[in-house]
This record gives C-alpha cells, sequence and structure tokens, in this order.
C-alpha cells in the first residue's frame, strides 16, 4: 500500500513537474497560485491541523512578510530572496509577540481575536504606519528575484521557484510531524488536559507553533511580492485567511496531501468554472455544506498513526 502512494505521488509530481511545458501563461500562472496557497495552507496547518488553535488571522502574517520585503528591497536594494529569512524571522516575532498574551484562550475565543488582528495589520497598512506602508496604494517598483544572475520574470520561471519552495515544505513539515514536537503537537490538539498532566509544556508548544506557522507564511509574503511587483493591504484581507482556513477543512485538517489538495479545489478549481463566474460561490458553497455533512473529516484526512506490534513489545519489556 505504501509503495503504490509513493507510485501515484511520483507520477503526480512528473506530471506537475512537466505541466509548463504544455500549458498556457495564463494556467501556468494558476499553477503559481495554488503553489502559494499550498505553502500558506501547510504553515496554518500546523496551527489549526497539528495543533487544533483556530486561527483566522493568518493573513497579517502573510503580510508581515510581504511588507518587509517590500520595504526593505525598494529603500535598500536588498535581493528579494536574501529577505526570505528577514522576511520569515519577522513575521515570527511579530507571531510570538501578538500570540503571548492569547495563547491561554481556546475555540472560538481565540479564533475571533485572530480575526480581530487581522483586521488591525490590515486597517495599519491602510494608515500609512509610520510612513511606509504607502497606504491604500500599496508599494510599487518591487525587484523580480534573481539567482544566479539570472532573473526570473515569467511565469514557468516563477513556476519552478514556487514548486520547489513547495516541496521543500512539504518535506520540512512531513519530518516535523514526525518528531517528537510534531507528537507533542498532536497531543494538545487531541486532549490538552491530558497533555498538560503528561508534562508538556501547553503555551510553550502553542507559541511554538503559532511563531514557526508565521515564519513560513511570512517567506511565502516574499515570493508573493517578488511574483506581483507590487502590493497593496487589499491582498491581504479577511477573506485571504478565510481560503486559507477552508482548503485545510476541505482537503483534510492534519493531513499534508489533504491541504494540497485544497489548495487546488480552492485556487485552481475556480479558474476551470471562470465561464460560470455568477455560480461559482454558490458551487464552492454547496460543495463547503455537503462537506460538512458527509465527510466531515475532509477528502484526505490524516492516516492514524499505526506502530509495529513487536515494537510495541519491545517497549513493554
Amino acid at each position: 500500500m505504501k509503495n503504490k502512494r509513493i507510485i501515484i505521488y511520483g507520477i503526480l509530481a512528473v506530471a506537475l513537474f512537466c505541466s509548463p511545458f504544455f500549458l498556457n501563461r495564463y494556467w501556468v500562472d494558476v499553477l503559481n497560485s495554488v503553489g502559494l496557497y499550498a505553502i500558506l495552507g501547510l504553515s496554518l496547518n500546523l496551527i489549526v491541523g497539528d495543533t487544533g488553535l483556530f486561527n483566522l488571522g493568518h493573513a497579517a502574517f502573510y503580510a508581515v512578510g510581504a511588507y518587509t520585503a517590500a520595504i526593505l528591497n525598494t529603500t535598500f536594494h536588498i535581493p528579494i530572496l536574501w529577505l526570505l529569512p528577514v522576511c520569515g524571522l519577522t513575521a515570527g516575532v511579530f507571531a510570538v509577540v501578538i500570540a503571548r498574551p492569547i495563547i491561554h484562550l481556546r475555540g472560538d475565543y481565540l479564533c475571533i481575536v485572530t480575526i480581530g488582528i487581522g483586521e488591525i495589520v490590515r486597517i495599519a497598512l491602510i494608515n500609512n504606519v509610520f510612513g511606509i506602508t504607502g497606504g491604500a496604494n500599496g508599494i510599487f517598483g518591487i525587484a523580480r528575484p534573481e539567482l544566479f544572475g539570472f532573473q526570473i520574470r515569467k511565469p514557468q520561471e516563477f513556476f519552478y521557484l514556487i514548486w520547489f519552495f513547495v516541496a521543500v515544505t512539504v518535506f520540512f513539515f512531513n519530518r516535523l510531524e514526525q518528531s517528537r514536537f510534531g507528537r507533542a503537537l498532536n497531543y494538545l490538539r487531541d486532549d490538552e488536559v491530558a497533555a498538560e498532566g503528561s508534562g508538556i509544556n501547553t503555551a510553550h508548544y502553542k507559541l511554538a507553533a503559532f511563531a514557526l506557522g508565521a515564519v513560513w507564511a511570512g517567506m511565502v509574503g516574499d515570493i508573493f511580492a517578488a511574483k506581483m511587483t507590487i502590493i497593496s493591504p487589499e491582498s491581504f484581507s479577511f477573506w485571504e485567511s478565510v481560503l486559507m482556513f477552508t482548503l485545510i477543512i476541505l482537503g483534510g485538517s492534519g493531513s499534508i496531501p489533504g491541504v494540497l489538495l485544497g489548495a487546488f479545489l480552492v485556487a485552481g478549481l475556480p479558474e476551470v468554472f471562470r465561464g460560470f463566474a455568477s455560480f461559482r460561490m454558490l458551487l464552492f458553497g454547496g460543495a463547503m455544506v455537503a462537506m460538512m455533512i458527509f465527510r466531515t473529516q475532509g477528502i484526505l484526512p490524516p492516516r492514524a498513526r499505526t506502530f509495529p506490534i513487536d515494537t510495541v513489545a519491545d517497549k513493554t519489556r
């Protein structure tokens, strides 16, 4: 069964890698958007799916990363790809600062607070905070990324940059999921009281999950700014956070393959049905309702962890 999954994933990866040779610029750009949402979804999945924290303000960290890249690039002309770790670190520090006072909240209360944080960030950007965000017009003239002296400009060129980042993200979060840190997050999600009784510092792990998810969202903001060369507050609205949350619920909360599928459904499927623009949101809403009724775990829910009997027996001796 495992070998069969590997073969299927390998075929899909090869087909995706070759797709720019057969698709026009428009559809390649759609795949680029799918890739960006996939990375954002994976970063939010660490918070929502793995830890069980309701976060509907993830676009705030995305915005912090994008504006950090835009400001430093346009002001000091620092190459945009060099700013990837800086954008991630800035978003991560911001997440720690704002999450520290609210990390004890649970369920709907945390969800409402994160919505407020996302809107506060967006309104602050519109009001040209510190005179460096450009107000409602945003920031123009962001440089294209360069790699080994080659400037990335075309959608086909961005495709390989974005999907390489997707591959790195999948590998990293998969390894994290299998680590002690990932297992501790899952314990928090399933039973926080029991996890705390087992010696897990719940506040520490929650804060770490928020910070790590924000770091990844901040780095996506850097790539988004480089791709668009212009950013504005409206690119980081509450609707963006809703889409990230939706793709996790649709694909399967806590499932990496599910999040990737959710990104294709949320970012790619609406473009397939663009000819039915008047009914797209109706169909989308109907699909969400059907999922909540018939498939509450998502299309590709996470597989239960299993351990060989002999391994368990060895540990009990």
